[in-house]
């Protein structure tokens, strides 16, 4: 009970102050944040849009580890586990798509535009989704928890390369990617107000509070989940 408490008050931090507090040339107090160059007033989505990405490579990630315990000890709780997970990864993956479209809509005029992290979080979709059609193609419980746990292994795998790799070796138009300077025309690697923190400490403080919420809020979800896939399966075994 306790951490839902601690929850809901990070999460109302986290909302209030990531919107509320204005965005200044010259920070001059502690409810201010500096403006980033490129981004102004649209940094504010940093608060969210980075939190459900992170989350969904943590889904992903707990995914794959309750398929390999599946593959050691046969448990379907492990299989029902990794399911929540993927579920709840999935969720995320598409919210990080969404916040990621509405800052590219205000940031470079159309909602997409082929970056490379747009491309690898859309593969991405696509490798996961075919997971989803996996599992419900497969009646067998062993053999559906068996090919789904090989299936998230390797799909991790492939997460590291689209998420970290791919869009910071690329040409693209995502803080982090690979840019063109105009004056010499050469490739030259781009700068991230994420990666680099090029906020001031009011704003960092915001933005980890809110990495904190949202896992905190994502292990309360997979918990509830596995919880219900679990007593799904139960019953149905009853039943039949």
């Amino acid at each position: 009970m306790v951490w839902k408490i601690i929850l809901f008050i990070l999460m109302c931090f986290v909302i209030i102050t990531g919107i509320s507090f204005p965005i200044v040339e010259h920070p001059q107090g502690w409810m201010q944040f500096p403006i980033i160059p490129g981004l102004g007033e649209k940094a504010k989505i940093i608060f969210f849009h980075v939190p459900t990405a992170w989350l969904s490579v943590l889904a992903f990630l707990m995914a794959m580890v309750y398929g390999v315990r599946y593959l050691r000890k046969k448990n379907l709780d492990d299989d029902a586990k990794s399911s929540a997970s993927l579920q709840i990864g999935m969720v995320f993956c598409v919210l990080a798509t969404i916040t990621g479209s509405i800052w590219a809509k205000f940031n470079w005029g159309t909602f997409w535009n082929w970056d490379p992290r747009e491309t690898s979080i859309f593969i991405l979709l696509l490798i996961y989704g075919s997971l989803f059609a996996l599992r419900s193609a497969v009646e067998n419980e062993d053999k559906r928890a068996r090919l789904s746990a090989v299936y998230s292994i390797i799909a991790f795998l492939t997460v590291p390369f689209f998420i970290f790799i791919m869009p910071r070796i690329m040409l693209g138009l995502h803080p982090g990617s690979l840019e063109i300077d105009p004056n010499s025309g050469k490739v030259i690697q781009g700068t991230s107000p994420v990666v680099d923190f090029k906020m001031n400490g009011n704003m960092r403080l915001v933005f980890f509070t809110s990495l904190a919420a949202f896992t905190i809020l994502y292990f309360w979800m997979w918990k509830i989940r596995s919880r219900a896939i679990i007593i799904k399966e139960n019953l149905s075994k009853k039943l039949i």
